[in-house]
């Protein structure tokens, strides 16, 4: 047994008899072992809380929401294996990024959707869009100069880590970020351009597309908010530290780490608006090929003339 003891003071924990705790281990100037609080043991809470997660998509998606949940295992596997020793090699990082996102992207949403047209003109728009945002990040780094130094985690890597470039850190998240709302909003696209095709077979590509666009504008206004909202979320504490500070509302906003968020919302945002006529055009390509559609192919038959009482009428 271990006597811990905690001089209560703000932000200590407040700790229960048969908590599960982790404990740091140190050697005090004397040559005492010296044990002080870490963090809390939440290993099984977080099984417990994964597993009530993947019942639940499995009972609501059933067939679907299982290959869903293997897909994120997936995804899982490729960020640990492949993305993190690369990074951690030094390897410039918007490769290592396109080619995280297409390794994803490819898993996902076959095993989610199945292999068809209607899933790979998703999965075209989605790359063509992640390859946007790329290009969007770098410059969006590059002309606000932003630093990543402002969180701590970037900090001691380029501590410990010198060969690994933070800009190319936060360039890769920035990719990578984008790719769950991106994905979101093609599948939905493509998935409406394709039953739009099937209700109406005469339908043209133009008309398959604007009813589409109708549907993705909907989309894109809804989206928007919420990947705004949810960097907003994940910035508030920072953002009442600040205004604590006595800072105006120009040098907080302007500041490195709100700064961060401001520009991936709004990479994220320009990203998520151009998939959309992008995936648009691309699933009623594939959903109406060239040719296929009756109306104008459709010959003209001369009508039958009869008499009809005294006079002579079309039928």
């Amino acid at each position: 047994r271990t006597l811990l003891e905690i001089v209560p003071a703000p932000g200590q924990p407040d700790l229960r008899v048969g908590e599960n705790i982790r404990m740091l281990r140190q050697e005090s100037v004397t040559g005492q072992t010296v044990y002080g609080f870490e963090d809390y043991s939440r290993g099984w809470a977080l099984v417990l809380v994964a597993a009530v997660f993947a019942i639940v998509i499995v009972v609501v998606a059933r067939g679907r929401g299982l290959r869903a949940l293997i897909g994120i295992g997936v995804a899982f596997a490729v960020l640990v294996f492949f993305t993190l020793p690369a990074l951690l090699d030094g390897k410039s990082a918007v490769p290592v990024a396109l080619v995280t996102g297409s390794l994803i992207l490819y898993a996902v949403l076959y095993l989610a959707h199945g292999f068809s047209l209607r899933t790979s003109s998703a999965l075209l728009g989605t790359l063509l869009s992640m390859a946007l945002a790329a290009v969007l990040s770098w410059v969006t780094i590059e002309i606000t100069h932003l630093t990543g130094l402002s969180e701590e985690q970037n900090t001691n890597i380029q501590t410990y880590m010198q060969h690994v470039s933070i800009t190319g850190l936060l360039l890769a998240g920035f990719i990578i970020g984008s790719l769950g709302v991106l994905n979101d909003v093609t599948i939905t696209q493509a998935s409406s351009a394709f039953e739009l095709a099937t209700l109406d077979p005469d339908a043209s590509r133009r008309e398959i597309f604007t009813s589409a666009m109708r549907v993705g504008r909907d989309h894109i206004a809804s989206t928007v908010y919420t990947l705004v909202l949810a960097y907003a979320g994940g910035a508030l504490p920072l953002l009442l530290l600040f205004s604590t500070a006595g800072r105006s509302i120009h040098d907080v906003l302007t500041s490195d780490a709100v700064a961060i968020e401001i520009a991936r919302s709004a990479v994220g945002g320009i990203a998520l608006a151009l998939s959309v006529p992008l995936t648009t055009g691309i699933a009623v390509l594939l959903a109406r090929p060239m040719g296929s559609g009756r109306r104008s192919n459709a010959p003209v038959e001369d009508a039958p003339v009869r008499r009809s009482g005294g006079g002579r009428h079309a039928r």
